[in-house]
């Protein structure tokens, strides 16, 4: 039996190997360049448009109401799903896998990543729908019956689906589960793994069977304060270690264009990067345009300018702050299996010793938890547009059950899945941006003038 599992888990592995490579490095990063240079640098050139878009109150979020939260709301609600494990543990396996070059084809996705969020969350804006409830929707699945057409309902079906397994949170409860064993030094069980999964699904439920509003309200309070805290203690271990600084990013710039290895190995840095990157910022994965969708908002540009702001805070800021420390401490090389939160704790305990792997053991749980606040709910927004309105609150009972199963499930096959899974959720999300792209492009021109 144990055999049959292991094969099935490198069945994922290689899968993953193939899917989430070459075709998903030219679908979203190969996509994001092309909107990049369709929008005319968005992402460069209107970053101060974006600053202002937050001071901006608009007459739909004080009367004329077409969603249920605000669009800073949603944007923090965005940050939250994506500032989480993967800016740990996500940044810390691409570090192994590929080394410090990586971070800077990371940098690299955010910019992309940042005009893909524009165009995503436009349009979300732009073709909102009806669930079974008649409650305004919005979110990849509506951007194709709406913008694309009755006929591609089968692309939307396939979206929802892909979703129900995509926003499980298996690798945050994963992670978090690690983060405590490792630093507390309990025994590493499946018994142990499932009392601290069934805690986990215990404290989001109390936020997450909340509904959408109470997400957000936790979202708006928690990312801003975890995102300055997090801050803090890098700066703090940068003062302390600042004699190894200036070698952090000698490494980075020398890793991301070292030809030393060959073009194969240059490649690799870069899809690695890049492929991080995705699952981190989830720029053209749709998940961002659910949250968005559902914002009050009715202008399409203004939301799409506040959206963008996103990929820089998660893929570019955060992810910048996880690295330092971890190329510091160096401890992430030469490591033969893949390693989260395990690299990242060793590091923060090298560089900090005594206190330093508690203060990231604390940052860890608040940006799981925020995570997982928001991935609730885009599973619900696909029940919903599956099974209709009434059957959400049954995806939120399969919701917490799996955060259980996620926390016992071994790492590397996880990662495997959720790579597939958000590669399949890119390929219908692209597809629909790519195709609508002009209809945003011709509102763009009648906004900036």
């Amino acid at each position: 039996m144990q055999e049959f599992l292991d094969n099935i888990s490198q069945w994922i592995i290689d899968a993953s190997d193939v899917i989430c490579g070459y075709p998903e490095f030219v679908l979203l990063v190969g996509g994001g360049l092309f909107l990049f240079f369709y929008s005319g640098a968005v992402s460069l050139r209107r970053l101060p448009w974006s600053i202002r878009a937050l001071r901006h109150k608009q007459a739909a979020e004080s009367g004329k109401e077409s969603g249920q939260i605000s669009s800073i709301q949603a944007l923090l609600s965005a940050i939250a799903s994506t500032v989480g494990m993967g800016n740990i543990a996500g940044v810390a396996i691409a570090l192994t896998i590929g080394g410090p070059g990586v971070i800077f084809w990371m940098w690299v996705s955010a910019i992309v990543g940042m005009s893909t969020k524009f165009f995503e969350a436009a349009l979300s804006i732009m073709y909102k729908g009806r669930d079974s409830n008649g409650e305004v929707q919005g979110g990849p699945m509506y951007m194709i019956m709406e913008g694309l057409g009755r006929k591609w309902r089968p692309l939307a079906v396939a979206f929802s689906i892909f979703g129900l397994i995509g926003t499980l949170c298996f690798m945050q409860a994963n992670q978090l589960v690690e983060s405590f064993t490792t630093v507390l030094q309990l025994p590493d069980t499946v018994i142990v793994r499932t009392i601290m999964g069934v805690t986990i699904a215990a404290l989001v439920s109390v936020v997450v069977l909340g509904g959408i509003t109470r997400i957000a309200k936790w979202a708006s309070r928690i990312v801003p304060v975890m995102v300055a805290i997090y801050f803090v203690l890098v700066v703090v271990i940068m003062v302390m270690n600042y004699d190894l600084l200036p070698g952090v990013f000698k490494a980075i710039f020398e890793g991301a264009f070292s030809m030393q290895a060959g073009f194969g190995a240059f490649a690799f840095v870069a899809l690695t990067g890049a492929r991080r990157a995705a699952f981190v910022n989830e720029a053209g994965i749709g998940t961002a345009s659910m949250m968005h969708g559902a914002s009050k908002n009715n202008d399409p540009i203004r939301e799409g300018l506040i959206a963008m702001i996103a990929p820089a805070i998660d893929s570019g800021f955060i992810c910048t702050l996880t690295s330092i420390p971890i190329i510091m401490a160096g401890n992430y090389a030469g490591l033969t299996n893949v390693k989260g939160l395990y690299v990242a704790l060793g590091a923060y305990d090298q560089l900090l010793p005594g206190i330093g792997q508690y203060l990231l053991l604390i940052i860890v749980f608040c940006f799981a938890f925020s995570t997982m606040f928001s991935y609730s709910y885009y599973g619900q927004k696909c029940t919903n547009f599956l099974f209709g309105a009434g059957k959400e609150r049954y995806y939120s009972y399969y919701y917490l059950i799996m955060l259980v199963v996620g926390a016992v499930i071994p790492l590397h096959t996880l990662v495997g899945i959720m790579d597939i899974v958000f590669a399949l959720m890119a390929c219908c999300t692209m597809f629909t941006i790519l195709r609508l792209a002009p209809r945003v492009k011709a509102l763009m021109k009648t906004y900036f003038n």
